[in-house]
């Protein structure tokens, strides 16, 4: 069984460095502003041969309850009851500061075991913070430099000594995150028998990003779903910086739901923290399977909102809009109905795609909202035959043939499905490049009707077969 650490410390004292050191990624947003980290982030890490869970939080602030730095501190003091041990954190390079000796006494209350952290201790000068630390009453300072990796033997020492040998190695579960294949023509998984239809596994665990435009809802979302105050809410657009994950069980199901970052247009995002913010949500959308785009149904479908669902298609992620604030509308009819139609009108890429009116404040169809999340996987993870695809293509051709370009006809022979996740098929015909894209769009949309495959992207990859007698001169 492992342990918890949570790292602790004010603004600005390379908490989110260190947490990235041990991790071995770039997980953390990390920049030279105090205050960057907001929500607190868990994750698996390793120090030489210890493995344990840790927790990055916010920097500890003395400010009234109500206020955003009051709300951060409330996630800090949950990630301080949760933990088995704390690194508390200072900056050797500045020295002590008032707020280093108010939280040191909140931790030594907390009755945790302590590790006392020196970072920055590279620095010219940091002999002098280092030895100030002795201050605080937590022990023996560690020189650590979290940027370029030093101290980190004493450091693992430090955490040995602090838990006993028995608890700091005690087993641990190793971290299962899969990896997305990489990008090709077809993006998606590639299938090993075009002729099976095999049936969806609903054990394994689905991974959701929820994106969308600042103050949709996107964190007051993911917490009613998992009925507990996980991310850091209030009215104060872009709150959140960091993309999040939070694991959950719906139904039986294990889930991994990713909170991102609010996405603006790209002439407003001038600051360099909210540029790192939004790169950190659009990872999140390339290792997600569904992609959950939250908006404001007060003003929907803002020019942004489509660029974002342009995006999600275009990575090739699975789509599903849930409408949020639902309890402000005073007449849901009438707005459902011009929701709908919007909706078909503005993304006909994704026609049929899955939309939902919710209310993350009260709680109203959340249930709806998951059941669509899993009717479009269902749909993202379809196979269909090649015997029922050139059937269905037999039926196409004598109805509406392609057209003939420059006076010739173009001619198909046959279809196969090659990916899922999403949905990808090979089309072999006479001259690709040739081919309308309106003819292209024509198939698409009749294959997304006859096998039922709504709201998801579709991809359409031309070939041609080899022409064996291509290049060879004429014999006389």
């Amino acid at each position: 069984m492992g342990f918890k650490v949570a790292i602790i410390g004010r603004p600005n004292v390379g908490k989110s460095t260190l947490f990235n050191r041990l991790v071995g990624k770039k997980l953390a947003l990390v920049d030279d502003t105090p205050g960057v980290t907001r929500d607190r982030r868990v994750h698996a890490a390793k120090l030489y041969d210890l493995h344990f869970d840790v927790i990055d939080t916010a920097g500890f602030e003395d400010a009234g309850a109500s206020t955003l730095p009051g709300r951060m501190r409330q996630q800090t003091e949950i990630a301080i009851r949760e933990a088995d041990l704390i690194f508390f954190t200072v900056d050797a390079k500045s020295g002590l500061m008032p707020d280093d000796r108010t939280f040191a006494e909140v931790v030594r209350k907390s009755g945790k075991p302590v590790v006392l952290v020196a970072n920055k201790a590279e620095a010219r000068g940091a002999q002098g913070g280092m030895l100030e630390a002795w201050e605080l009453g937590l022990g023996e300072p560690i020189p650590v430099s979290a940027e370029h990796g030093q101290g980190m033997p004493d450091l693992r020492d430090a955490v040995v000594e602090a838990l006993g040998e028995e608890r700091a190695f005690g087993e641990d579960e190793e971290d299962e995150s899969g990896e997305i294949a990489a990008s090709e023509v077809l993006i998606g998984e590639d299938i090993a028998d075009p002729d099976a239809e095999p049936a969806y596994d609903d054990t394994k665990p689905l991974r959701i990003a929820v994106v969308g435009r600042p103050n949709a809802g996107k964190s007051t979302l993911i917490n009613a779903l998992i009925g507990e105050e996980r991310l850091l809410t209030g009215p104060e657009a872009g709150i959140t910086r960091d993309s999040i994950s939070v694991d959950w069980d719906w139904r039986g199901r294990r889930i991994k739901l990713f909170d991102t970052a609010g996405m603006r247009r790209k002439s407003k995002v001038q600051e360099k923290l909210e540029k790192l913010s939004v790169q950190d949500g659009l990872r999140a959308i390339r290792f997600a399977e569904i992609v959950i785009i939250v908006l404001d149904a007060t003003i929907p479908f803002e020019k942004q909102d489509l660029q974002i669902a342009d995006l999600i298609i275009r990575e090739g992620r699975a789509p599903v809009i849930a409408f949020n604030k639902w309890d402000l509308i005073d007449n849901p009819q009438e707005l459902l109905a011009e929701l709908r139609e919007k909706t078909e009108r503005l993304l006909p890429q994704v026609r049929g795609i899955q939309a939902v009116t919710v209310s993350a404040e009260t709680g109203r169809g959340l249930d709806r909202l998951m059941e669509s999340v899993i009717k479009t996987h269902k749909v993202w993870n379809s196979r269909v035959s090649t015997g029922k695809l050139n059937r269905w293509l037999e039926g196409i051709l004598a109805h509406h043939p392609p057209p003939a370009v420059a006076g010739r006809r173009l001619k198909i022979k046959y279809v196969t499905q090659a990916k899922t996740r999403p949905p990808g098929f090979v089309v072999s015909c006479s001259r690709p490049d040739a081919m309308p894209q309106s003819y292209v769009r024509y198939l698409t949309n009749s294959l997304r009707e006859a096998f039922d495959m709504p709201g998801v992207p579709i991809r359409m990859a031309l070939r041609t077969s080899d022409n064996p007698f291509a290049g060879r001169a004429k014999k006389r």
